[in-house]
């Protein structure tokens, strides 16, 4: 049993990180409401000047795309990996593994060489996949963490009833695992809202399909010295991101605590 001034000691520890985690943030919202004026113009001046607009549903498209195919597949992959027994498993899961554990940074020329060569360069799916890729990488390894936690007798109760793989795990398995699948899919929409490089790098001509974060960069660098602008235009940018967790959030706490990547 934890005692009352462990208590007192965990929650004065977690206020402090909270406080300075949030501390830049409210000096964020300050600056771009202009407090203690609570003006809201800058909002619609940079939604206007930044063309917002077009980035937000840019990345909207993207991450969206990417999110449901990503999720898609890692939930696939994780049940053949963790439960089904097949030849060359262990390699597939270390070739994931050794997928988390490369930088973009190390392969993102040789990618838009690729892309390029095969006319995706400046398109949605020339960000939409490579991105994908990273998503499963992590998605197949979070996944198959949750599967084998799964208890063999309920396997085995689902075949003896008659279900096959495909039934046991979109009728059985998927519904039981929702923490642990929603906990993937707001880790991956935050990392694929925010994603600069690929889209920096893939998209590079063309700026009817730039992302939200590119974008925001470059509406910086018009407006270098008007930081109200720039801190409307930053909490545009973060505002998906931040509904996503806020209406994701127990969910999201439930998959981290169930020990969803404990083996």
């Amino acid at each position: 049993m934890i005692s009352a001034r462990e208590r007192l000691a965990n929650h004065a520890i977690l206020v402090v990180f909270a406080v300075i985690a949030l501390f830049p943030m409210v000096g964020v919202v300050a600056r771009a409401l202009s407090l203690p004026d609570l003006d809201v113009s800058a909002f619609a001046d940079a939604w206007t000047d930044g063309h917002f607009a077009t980035y937000m549903r840019n990345s909207l498209i993207v991450t969206a795309a990417t999110v449901t195919a990503g999720t898609l597949l890692s939930i696939m992959a994780g049940y053949a990996l963790g439960t089904l027994a097949f030849r060359g498993a262990g390699a597939l899961f270390l070739l994931l593994l050794a997928g988390l554990s490369i930088p973009t940074e190390a392969v993102v020329i040789p990618l838009y060489f690729d892309l390029r060569s095969a006319g995706l360069d400046n398109t949605y799916a020339g960000v939409v996949l490579p991105q994908t890729a990273q998503s499963v990488a992590f998605g197949a390894f979070w996944m198959r963490a949750y599967f084998r936690s799964v208890p063999r007798s309920l396997l085995e109760a689902a075949r003896m009833d008659g279900a096959s793989s495909w039934t046991t795990l979109w009728r059985v398995l998927v519904p039981m695992g929702r923490p642990a699948i929603l906990t993937m899919i707001v880790l991956t929409t935050m990392w694929t809202w925010n994603e600069f490089l690929i889209p920096l790098v893939i998209l590079n001509a063309d700026d009817g399909v730039r992302t939200a974060p590119l974008g925001l960069s470059f509406f910086q660098g018009g407006h270098q010295t008007d930081y109200t602008l720039l801190m409307a235009g930053a909490l545009i940018v973060a505002a998906p991101v931040v509904v996503v967790y806020l209406f994701l959030q127990r969910h999201f706490i439930a998959g981290m605590l169930s020990g969803a990547i404990k083996e």
